[in-house]
């Protein structure tokens, strides 16, 4: 992960120009009062706008609550839309006010390194942080990061790391003028002007407000990360790497599970605000707690990295029941992140069965 985003010229500009030739009609009878035509209008906007909200907001949950409020806003104010920006443009700028304000009035997300220091005992982990406090993880199928033909590979991973958990950690940091500046033009690839325009502000703080936001970005850069080349992504090796995670995982073997292990590895598993980092810590935490029992784990995607649906059997249960989404961050052909979220709202919304056999 490299986040030295004044080196790089790629943008994800689909939410900026609508190709639909039926757009202008729909827009027409939308004007006219048709929610059938409305819902056409924003279809192709939904999902782009869905991922600006997470990105700014750090939770699908509130993701959800910032799309609706952007769609009702739209709605209402449909007849005042000039076209003197693109339709894509005037939506983001109601999502991104919006985002703004809930961010003025909900604490931010966090990680579990905001919290407090990681563990060397595994004796006692804490009781869980409830509320609105955790930043939470996005299924892939929820977000957008997709390629075009022909793109350069370098593109596609720029894209998919500005939807990695790193990322949007990482701008939780930023008060929320300087969250919304940098993605508005590091990743929504507007200009100066249109950015101040959307946000209702000066090209002068708006260059301001990008200046401090990537010095906060390179502070922010992982200590692993010695430069910003970015790794060609190794689908055959991953592929391996992850099998051998699934097998040491369900055999219970800390000896196989610590190789694939960074030296500088972290555990995480909100909400119990418990966490461990290094690979001598992190065995410990496999070896005393997780293999006390057994799992079995199912694939899936979020935030654009490869992760599990990890199921448990207690003691005395004949059925395997959800224990928690696990999203793994790999870096030079070794595990560098577990993040692990135990929160049932977020095992349903990646569609953890309730059990099986």
């Amino acid at each position: 992960m490299v986040f030295d985003m004044s080196q790089h010229t790629v943008r994800q500009v689909v939410v900026k120009n609508a190709a639909d030739p039926a757009e202008s009609e729909w827009l027409q009878q939308a004007r006219a009062g048709d929610t059938s035509a409305f819902d056409q209008l924003m279809k192709p906007y939904r999902k782009p706008l869905h991922t600006h909200c997470y990105r700014m907001l750090g939770s699908p949950f509130d993701a959800d609550d910032a799309l609706q409020e952007t769609l009702l806003g739209a709605w209402r104010g449909l007849g005042s839309f000039e076209a003197r920006s693109s339709l894509g443009t005037w939506l983001n700028s109601i999502a991104t006010r919006i985002c703004l304000r809930m961010i003025s009035r909900r604490p931010r997300r966090l990680a579990s390194g905001d919290l407090a220091p990681p563990l060397r005992s595994t004796a006692e982990l804490g009781e869980p942080v409830q509320g609105p406090v955790w930043l939470e993880p996005m299924p892939d199928s929820e977000l957008l990061y997709g390629s075009a033909p022909n793109e350069d590979p370098a593109a596609i991973l720029l894209r998919r790391e500005y939807i990695g958990l790193a990322f949007v950690a990482m701008l939780q940091h930023l008060p929320g003028t300087q969250r919304a500046v940098l993605l508005l033009r590091e990743v929504l690839g507007y200009s100066a002007t249109e950015t101040a325009d959307i946000l209702g502000t000066t090209v002068a703080s708006v260059n301001s407000a990008l200046q401090r936001s990537r010095q906060t970005v390179r502070a922010k850069k992982p200590a692993t990360v010695q430069s910003s080349e970015m790794l060609q992504v190794d689908a055959q090796g991953l592929e391996l790497l992850l099998h051998a995670f699934v097998s040491a995982w369900e055999r219970r073997d800390v000896t196989a599970m610590v190789n694939l292990l960074a030296d500088d590895v972290r555990f995480t598993m909100p909400p119990l605000p418990a966490w461990f980092s290094g690979r001598e810590f992190v065995g410990k935490f496999f070896a005393e707690r997780v293999f006390e029992t057994p799992w079995r784990l199912h694939s899936l995607r979020g935030n654009g990295q490869p992760g599990f649906a990890c199921y448990l059997k207690q003691a005395g249960d004949d059925r395997f029941r959800p224990g928690g989404v696990v999203l793994l961050s790999v870096y030079d052909g070794h595990i560098t992140a577990i993040d692990s979220f135990l929160d049932p709202a977020v095992c349903s919304r990646f569609g953890m069965c309730d059990e099986f056999h």
